[in-house]
């Protein structure tokens, strides 16, 4: 189903929960996926994703479509997950470098992520990147994101965004390079 038809059955009360169902089923995966990149752990991806759709739900019948309804749900996701590892920070008075320790442990200790010694090593180098240029990376690297689409989803400007997967590559790149030759 279409955006626009599930935002037209959300505007009847009769087919609200319909609609709001067919926007998760159509949705949940990606903001799953979204999400875990930037806090690895399952069940905090989980709990936020809850969150997400939480939010969406309270404040869909106010959105004003002048941007596309994935970009903006999209978007509630990033600030969930910004705020997230914020808090997770003041809460345990932790450095950057000690969360992206704390994330690395949790991708080698989690059977679910699976994959190769050089995947490993990249996950480990994106967790090294502040938590916007992790955004970035993973938006532009794995989702494919077309800039102008992640500046909707980031309110930053193309040229910043640019800069910044610009030098988040070069950070992941030389952390691969550098813990390769071991």
């Amino acid at each position: 189903m279409e955006d626009h038809e599930i935002l037209l059955k959300f505007q009847d009360p009769a087919s609200r929960n319909l609609a709001f169902n067919q926007l998760v089923r159509k949705y949940q995966s990606k903001v799953y996926w979204h999400v875990r990149k930037m806090v690895v752990d399952h069940d905090d991806a989980d709990d936020l994703t809850q969150d997400v759709f939480v939010k969406v739900w309270k404040h869909l019948e106010n959105f004003r479509q002048d941007a596309q309804l994935f970009t903006w749900i999209y978007r509630i996701a990033t600030n969930e997950c910004l705020n997230f590892l914020s808090s997770k920070r003041r809460k345990f008075l932790l450095p950057l470098t000690d969360v992206g320790a704390e994330l690395a442990a949790k991708i080698e200790a989690d059977p679910a992520i699976a994959g190769d010694e050089i995947e490993l090593k990249l996950q480990k180098a994106i967790l090294r990147l502040p938590d916007k240029q992790r955004l970035v990376f993973n938006l532009r690297y794995y989702d494919e994101m077309p800039y102008e689409q992640m500046a909707e989803v980031t309110g930053t400007s193309v040229g910043a965004l640019k800069a910044s997967y610009h030098h988040a590559v070069k950070k992941v790149e030389e952390y691969v390079t550098r813990n390769t030759d071991d």
